[in-house]
């Protein structure tokens, strides 16, 4: 008897422990999720759970669940999700990403808490998202654009496009596009509806920035199952067949001595260890994604694919042929971010030399027309001269009627000593050294 019910025991504690080793991959996958913080202007701020509290936030940061952003006077920031969704902040904004994870059928899960201030969100319909204000849950499953703008006061939510159920503790609260309503925080979010949207200061840089990935979204030459990040691929780059390597892409205006990991930080992040985040205004997906390889003649480009799973360190070819940046991740017990070379602008660049080897560092989005056609420009001559339009502001003077309503380059080539008479493949310059915004 004794030796059955030690039997009994046994192999009810082994099972038990199946179970928890089961368990354990499906939790650890539900938490395998990041987004991109693709845009900051300004002052803007990041809390990784670190237990260093806010620190400075700058472009390709990863959000991980529990991360909160929060912008300053003159801050404004884009959060990029992986269907290709973007939520934009204005000054004066506080978020907190209180869920980024997987269900059991593998779809994504995101909930958000506006704690304070004015977002947009322009939902693509792809996956779900939830967005808490005040004491009220906004749920959208398909695609809708909307503005909502919340203090202890008094909340204005206002539908662009496709229509929005709110719940609430007065039940709930359906409103459809281009109408608004207001919720009174004092007096239980009771709520008011009206048939037309007042406009806000920043509706047109939302406007700007949503027509400027709906423009360079498009093409997918990467094949990608993932939306975060191609508008940026498409703007600052692009694709071609490369014979031994097949589709690749390369950023606009590399040079020799160039090399993807020259300019970026290092950000810790609790659970997962040390991330790279590129400089570069296009560097999310490159880096989380496919394999980078210096190809001769063409430089430094990179391979799309292996998108079972993102990485915290970006991968690549080992070479002879070139120096290359060491990948290597700050060493244990230490949390803090570790600059390598420079990190992105976060004031926009109004007048400026493009050179090469800055491979777009310093060009805001969407404010300069045609880069292919500077890339060739300045892999002829060495440099260029160009005067870019603000990106995305809160006013459009003197805009262009090019598709996105962006204004067109005024660049003029500058001589150069380096007397090329034609130009390398596309997006590689032939000479001159790397030189930095």
């Amino acid at each position: 008897m004794p030796s059955t019910s030690t039997s009994r025991i046994t192999f009810v504690l082994l099972a038990a422990a199946v179970c928890v080793l089961l368990a354990l991959p499906a939790f650890a996958d539900s938490q395998a999720r990041i987004v991109r913080l693709s845009d900051v202007q300004g002052s803007v701020q990041i809390d990784k759970n670190t237990g260093l509290g806010f620190e400075e936030a700058f472009i390709n940061l990863p959000i991980t669940q529990g991360t909160q952003l929060r912008t300053g006077d003159r801050g404004r920031a884009e959060v990029e999700f992986e269907d290709g969704s973007s939520m934009r902040l204005t000054p004066n904004t506080t978020i907190q990403f209180g869920k980024l994870a997987l269900n059991d059928a593998g779809k994504r899960i995101s909930e958000i808490n506006l704690v304070k201030g004015m977002a947009y969100v322009n939902w693509l319909g792809k996956d779900d998202v939830s967005l808490n204000f005040s004491h009220e849950t906004i749920s959208v499953s398909h695609a809708a654009h909307f503005r909502l703008d919340t203090s202890s006061q008094v909340a204005d939510l206002a539908v662009f496009k496709g229509n929005v159920d709110v719940d609430g503790p007065s039940g709930k609260l359906a409103i459809e596009k281009k109408k608004s309503a207001s919720f009174d925080v004092a007096d239980n979010d009771k709520s008011s509806l009206s048939n037309k949207i007042q406009e806000a200061p920043l509706d047109s840089w939302d406007k700007e920035a949503s027509s400027y990935h709906d423009q360079y979204a498009k093409n997918n030459n990467s094949n990608s199952p993932y939306g975060y990040g191609l508008s940026d691929l498409n703007y600052y780059g692009a694709y071609q067949n490369v014979p031994g390597y097949g589709t690749m892409w390369q950023p606009y205006f590399t040079g020799v001595g160039w090399d993807p990991f020259m300019n970026g930080s290092w950000g810790f992040y609790p659970g997962y260890g040390y991330m790279f985040a590129s400089a570069y205004p296009w560097g999310w997906m490159p880096y989380r994604y496919g394999n980078w390889a210096f190809v001769p003649s063409y430089g430094w480009m990179w391979q799309p694919g292996m998108w079972n799973s993102w990485v915290t360190v970006p991968r690549y070819t080992p070479t002879t042929l070139t120096h290359v940046t060491s990948l290597t991740p700050p060493a244990a017990g230490t949390v803090r971010t570790v600059t390598v070379g420079k990190i992105a602008p976060t004031s926009p660049m109004m007048a400026s030399r493009l050179n090469a080897g800055s491979a777009g560092m310093g060009i805001p989005r969407g404010s300069v027309n045609n880069l292919n056609h500077l890339n060739h420009q300045v892999a002829k001559t060495g440099s260029a001269e160009i005067r870019p339009a603000p990106q995305f502001a809160a006013t459009s003077p003197n805009r262009s009627s090019s598709p996105g309503g962006y204004a067109p380059a005024r660049s003029s080539s500058m001589p150069s000593s380096m007397g090329h008479s034609s130009a390398p493949p596309a997006g590689h310059a032939s000479s001159g050294g790397p030189v930095h915004h």
